[in-house]
């Protein structure tokens, strides 16, 4: 990729992403954080918006879409009585994803003084943090956190001295995957069972209580200080045009040294993955496929994938996506078939059940990749499976059905050698136990 230069440290957003030093207040203060956070405010609540979209910041939590552009359809005048509102979700559920918690873990307060001047550009009265069930050490430094925000007067009444009140909860999930859905975090918040909502209305006219919210995932925040201290055209100079900025990466798998590692968007593969894991165990030649960006988008053959750029529209050009930016790296001894169906397992166990396709949709889909697995079908099973997932794909209120339906669509379209493979080769041992 011509062009894409790796980052240096000194462009690191994420200074403590390994734990090496505190946590806590006072050493976030020395790596730069909290600094001079009012005059920040100062710059004005439309002003922030646009140099996050000028930054060409795009959503880290796997949709992609413009943060600047998000934030600006919240009301510019909140109406007494509905206050606007920003969500954090921190429900990091997908297989694969593991950075939201090391922010959490390891450096919190990039993450509050990122909500409040989030809060503070969309005009926000308060923030809630809705941090997945089982991220138990997180949920305690997050919470310090924000007690350590508090008692030095940078959250709260007149929040760092810039004369703006705002308030910021942290709240735990129950360990739904589903809650990391924007509308079901919303129910899940009110206290209701985790399911999505209908759209419209959208959460930026309806949301939490019924008030203006915007949803943002925890990088996405955390992100934003730092963005407002160095200029949108830096960060801006990294990754490829509509891919821009820095991007955690976590990079599972075989490969030498799976990582969580802070790196350009558009990275090509082959560096991320010799720089940062230490090349693929067994050579490249070893590499069968890579799901790029957590277990719900399509996996990428080694061939295609190798000189990828790793940004939202190199993956979407091969079929997948970014995501969450989740590697999983598989080499020539997974059961390729075996992996997807156990993804299949996943979604199906999360469904919330709302939406008939996907109900009924995610356990047929699974039972089939069983049968796929072990060869017990007919050829005509993987064509009827690919129908059925296009006919879950679209057709419910949230995109757990696509996410159960994409990495079957990836499989048989990479793949399908290997499941008339296994079908002949049963049908075969069947007609020898005949005779």
């Amino acid at each position: 990729m011509v062009g894409i230069t790796s980052l240096t440290d000194k462009d690191r957003i994420f200074t403590n992403l390994y734990g090496f030093q505190s946590p806590e207040l006072k050493a976030a203060q020395a790596r730069g954080d909290w600094d001079k956070t009012a005059e920040l405010m100062k710059l004005g609540q439309d002003k922030i918006i646009d140099i996050v979209k000028e930054s060409g910041l795009r959503g880290r939590g796997g949709a992609g879409f413009p943060t600047g552009m998000k934030w600006s359809f919240m009301p510019k005048e909140p109406t007494p009585g509905r206050p606007n509102f920003l969500v954090i979700n921190a429900d990091e559920s997908e297989p694969g994803s593991c950075k939201d918690r090391e922010i959490l873990r390891h450096d919190p307060h990039k993450l509050v003084e990122g909500a409040l001047l989030a809060g503070f550009a969309m005009r926000a009265r308060a923030g809630y943090i809705y941090v997945r069930g089982e991220f138990i050490v997180e949920t305690e430094a997050l919470r310090k956190a924000v007690a350590e925000a508090y008692a030095a007067g940078l959250i709260g009444k007149n929040a760092a001295g810039s004369g703006y009140d705002f308030d910021l909860f942290v709240h735990r999930g129950a360990g739904a995957y589903i809650c990391g859905e924007e509308t079901a975090m919303l129910e899940s918040l009110e206290g209701k069972p985790g399911k999505p909502r209908l759209k419209p209305p959208f959460p930026a006219g309806a949301g939490l209580y019924g008030c203006p919210t915007t949803v943002n995932n925890v990088e996405s925040i955390a992100v934003v200080p730092t963005i407002l201290r160095r200029g949108a055209e830096w960060f801006k100079s990294f990754g490829r045009e509509g891919n821009a900025g820095t991007k955690l990466f976590q990079i599972s798998g075989h490969v030498n040294k799976p990582t969580v590692v802070e790196e350009a968007m558009s990275i090509p593969f082959r560096e991320l993955i010799d720089k940062h894991a230490g090349g693929i165990r067994g050579g490249w030649d070893n590499l069968l496929a890579v799901i790029p960006g957590g277990s719900s988008v399509p996996l990428v053959p080694a061939a295609e994938i190798a000189d990828a750029p790793m940004d939202f529209d190199g993956l979407k050009a091969l079929g997948s996506g970014l995501g969450t930016a989740a590697v999983i790296v598989m080499d020539k001894s997974t059961d390729i078939v075996r992996a997807i169906s156990r993804i299949s397992y996943f979604y199906k166990h999360e469904s919330c059940g709302q939406c008939t396709p996907c109900r009924e949709g995610t356990g047929w889909m699974w039972r089939v990749m069983e049968k796929l697995r072990t060869g017990d079908a007919h050829v005509s099973t993987i064509d009827q499976l690919y129908d059925v997932t296009k006919q879950v794909e679209g057709h419910t209120i949230c995109a757990l059905g696509d996410a159960a339906a994409w990495p079957i669509q990836g499989l048989i379209r990479h793949f399908r050698p290997e499941l008339e493979r296994r079908i002949a080769e049963r049908h075969g041992h069947i007609a020898e136990a005949a005779e």
